[in-house]
């Protein structure tokens, strides 16, 4: 189920249920904490409120979200903040820096939890518990709308009409299912437009993992039945559906038809193969999905187990931040509210301890879901030694989270006094051009810090003023257009997107280039480092760094911080390359219709099926354009005059 923000035209519901506003009343003054100046704020904001359930927005002085709550009554709810010596020293700390708010009145203490979710997701506030911003979970579609429907990996929101299942934790385990599914099922995968190209069976049918119903090796009927086994065998009657094949395999044999007791025989295995890989038992679960929450060294982790029809769809460690003077029953129905705000909830959801506001999330749950979701801490059975499972895996993946945050800590200490930098970097710039002697030049900038990278922040440039195969004159414009962005909309660096340490992928020329431009743009402060191929040019290991003032210095072939610096590097070269190549396939199935203004998929059809090729277009008079169907005398004139502006 996909969701559009609130009050948007795309929710014909948002402007019933939620009417947001900004409080009337704003604190002047500067950015510097003070206590006095935000409990002001607070309590002009106070006057306006009603005891209603609605969503509040804390903002700083530059209009930045610092905290975003949810309240049954606002007015109430809000009021607390001003009584400063009931709270805590970093409820403090943020209501010192708070300068006005935002309100979000909702129909009910449900919508409020649901819309709050929403918000931090959007805005990742400093003061609320966050789930690291990842990609989203993948999901199994069977899709609808065709003869033959397909089944495929999905991703976002779902749309599409279909069945969908899931979620999966990663990746690698909707693949492993839907090549398990494909011999299974025999179900196809590959898109519309390939399947109506087919006039022979593919390489899937070859080896046994599609039934071919692009050239009619099956008819509709024969595949609706394979289809409904497949929803049957997803949906949790694998049981049943194994006993059906085994049935009929028995059959064939008995008929002496090994041909099809061979391919029954294989099927079955694949069923035995997707049983037999679940990592943990959830027999009798259902759907369901069981969170246990560990703390150890000032941090949190969760782990989650998705089950879904008895079958275990995997598992994934979750380390919330700014976790700290939060009880830890509160952190994890935080964690449960921002995780299904994005996931659709089971009917099951089972946790290790007791939560704050259960029937509230179940009530919230629910209304996402859209039928009763239950939440529970299993005490005996089989589903008190799931949790006990999930609470053993919350614990070890804690602790190597720990051990490698403590190796990583080390590495970053390393390299700030390998690269003479005044503190470890909280925020690591790295950059790469990728092209083909000039064409398609793009430029990237990957972004990672102490916790590993930061893909949302990751950002592409396609080079524009560069020319041919100038590679010095491609980085100056990206720093050009990196820095002179972020003078224009973060000038006193506060908004955190200033880089501690810029590294390039590249030598001495780069590094020139770079200083001398950022010189231009009056900054002087930003670290700037150059990796490149040493003298023995290819041999891992030999990367020589170039420092601003014309140094170079080199790492041990076995130091960690050069495993460090070559995987940034590594990264930004991956990503630049990607790009390069996205634009290069762009390039390659665009027509030159397309830059004519005004001339849409359908007349560029028209006018291609007409003339045959563009360049026929290109010198065609302009009767000939006029006599082609679907084409006005306007159009005709916009075409002609594109191709001939002298006239």
């Amino acid at each position: 189920m996909s969701r559009t923000e609130a009050g948007s035209p795309s929710d014909p519901r948002g402007a019933e249920r939620f009417n947001e506003e900004r409080a009337a009343y704003t604190v002047k003054g500067n950015s510097q904490p003070d206590l006095e100046a935000g409990v002001t704020a607070i309590r002009e904001v106070v006057k306006t409120l009603k005891p209603k359930p609605g969503v509040y927005r804390m903002l700083d002085a530059r209009g930045d979200v610092l905290y975003v709550g949810k309240a049954r009554s606002l007015k109430a709810r809000v009021a607390n903040y001003t009584q400063v010596k009931n709270l805590t020293n970093r409820l403090q700390r943020m209501v010192s820096q708070c300068r006005a708010m935002e309100i979000v009145t909702t129909n009910s203490e449900a919508e409020a939890l649901l819309l709050e979710a929403q918000f931090i997701k959007r805005f990742r506030p400093p003061y609320n518990v966050l789930l690291r911003d990842d990609k989203s979970f993948p999901f199994i579609l069977l899709r609808e709308g065709h003869n033959f429907p397909r089944i495929q990996k999905h991703r976002g929101a779902r749309r599409a009409k279909g069945n969908y299942y899931g979620p999966f934790a990663s990746a690698g385990s909707v693949n492993t299912t839907i090549n398990a599914l494909q011999k299974l099922f025999l179900l196809r995968s590959c898109t519309d437009s390939f399947f109506s190209r087919r006039d022979r069976p593919c390489l899937l049918y070859q080896i046994k993992r599609c039934s071919a119903p692009c050239v009619g090796r099956i008819d509709k009927e024969g595949y609706d039945r394979l289809l409904q086994e497949a929803k049957d065998f997803l949906g949790g009657k694998s049981g049943a559906v194994q006993a059906r094949i085994e049935e009929q395999m028995k059959k064939a044999a008995e008929d002496l038809d090994f041909e099809t007791a061979a391919l029954l025989r294989d099927r079955l295995r694949a069923a035995t193969f997707i049983q037999g890989s679940q990592a943990i038992n959830a027999d009798g679960v259902g759907d369901a999905d069981v969170f246990a929450l560990a703390a150890k060294g000032g941090q949190i982790g969760v782990q989650g187990f998705f089950v879904r029809g008895g079958q275990n769809w995997g598992h994934k460690a979750f380390f919330p931040t700014h976790t700290q003077d939060l009880e830890k029953d509160e952190v994890l129905a935080r964690v449960l509210a921002q995780f299904y705000e994005e996931v659709p909830p089971p009917r099951t959801i089972l946790v290790d301890r007791d939560l704050p506001e259960q029937e509230l999330l179940e009530e919230a749950f629910g209304e996402l879901a859209g039928r009763k979701v239950q939440i529970s801490t299993p005490q005996r059975g089989e589903r008190r030694r799931l949790m006990e499972q999930a609470s053993r895996n919350a614990t070890e993946a804690l602790d190597r989270r720990l051990a490698e945050t403590g190796t990583q800590a080390k590495i970053m200490r390393e390299m700030a006094e390998f690269l003479e930098l005044p503190d470890i970097p909280a925020r690591i710039e790295i950059y790469d051009n990728s092209h083909i002697q000039g064409s398609k030049a793009v430029g990237a900038m990957v972004v990672a810090g102490p916790e590993g990278f930061m893909k949302n922040q990751y950002r592409k440039f396609n080079i524009k003023s560069a020319q041919s195969n100038d590679d010095f004159a491609m980085m100056r414009e990206v720093m050009d257009r990196r820095f002179s962005r972020a003078m224009k909309e973060d000038p006193d660096r506060e908004g955190g997107l200033w880089p501690d340490l810029v590294l390039l992928d590249g030598g001495k020329g780069q590094m020139s280039s770079v200083k001398d431009t950022l010189e231009e743009l009056g900054i002087e402060d930003v670290p700037l480092i150059g990796i490149a191929k040493g003298p023995h040019h290819g041999r891992e290991g030999r990367e020589v760094f170039h420092f601003p003032d014309g140094r170079e210095k080199m790492l041990p072939t076995n130091s960690p911080v050069l495993f460090y610096l070559q995987r940034l590097r590594d990264e930004v070269h991956r990503f630049a390359i990607g790009a390069h190549r996205a634009k290069r396939s762009r390039a390659i199935s665009a027509s030159p219709l397309d830059e004519i203004p005004g001339i849409g998929p359908a007349r560029k059809r028209a006018l291609l099926l007409h003339f045959g090729t563009a360049s026929k277009v290109r010198a065609a008079s302009l009767e000939d354009l006029q006599r082609i169907p679907g084409v006005s005398e306007s159009v005709a004139r916009t075409i002609y005059d594109f191709y001939h502006a002298g006239g």
